[in-house]
């Protein structure tokens, strides 16, 4: 396994930028374009994910992880990604493990994400992780496909 170096930064950071625009194709293309995701993108402003978590392989940015308060009790996960050459890792769950600690260092008691089901390496690590469905929440209780997730810290 390679050596993995994390970083805490924020939305602006540029090689997030580069992930945000990655992820965003990558969620069009499941749904049949941008045009059936129009409603939700505002909901997903890269500028608006102030904790941002990104992976480093060899000084090249290799994947991210994105927090972003939900509410006074709750902490949503955004963007986990990993570039596919560097999958295989543990990279995202390492992240995932990153992430859990700095919300529960926030004071939150709750992560919450939405994802797909056809995500299914990342929904596997979700549940590994000891996520569990919940219903919906907003903005996604009206996003036909999507599945929402939580955990308790």
């Amino acid at each position: 396994m390679e050596d993995i170096e994390f970083r805490w930064t924020d939305g602006a950071n540029s090689d997030f930028q580069v992930f945000y625009q990655i992820t965003e194709d990558y969620y069009s293309s499941l749904v049949g374009g941008e045009k059936n995701r129009k409603g939700f993108v505002p909901f997903n402003a890269s500028a608006e994910i102030p904790d941002v978590l990104i992976a480093y392989s060899q000084s090249k940015a290799v994947g991210c992880a994105g927090l972003k308060r939900y509410d006074d009790k709750s902490s949503e996960i955004k963007r986990v990604w990993v570039q596919p050459e560097n999958r295989g890792q543990r990279i995202a769950s390492r992240m995932m493990q990153l992430v859990e600690r700095k919300a529960k260092e926030q004071g939150f008691a709750r992560l919450i994400l939405q994802t797909r089901p056809q995500m299914t390496e990342a929904v596997r690590m979700y549940e590994k992780r000891g996520y569990h469905i919940i219903d919906n929440y907003p903005p996604y209780d009206k996003l036909v496909g999507a599945v929402c997730y939580a955990k308790d810290l």
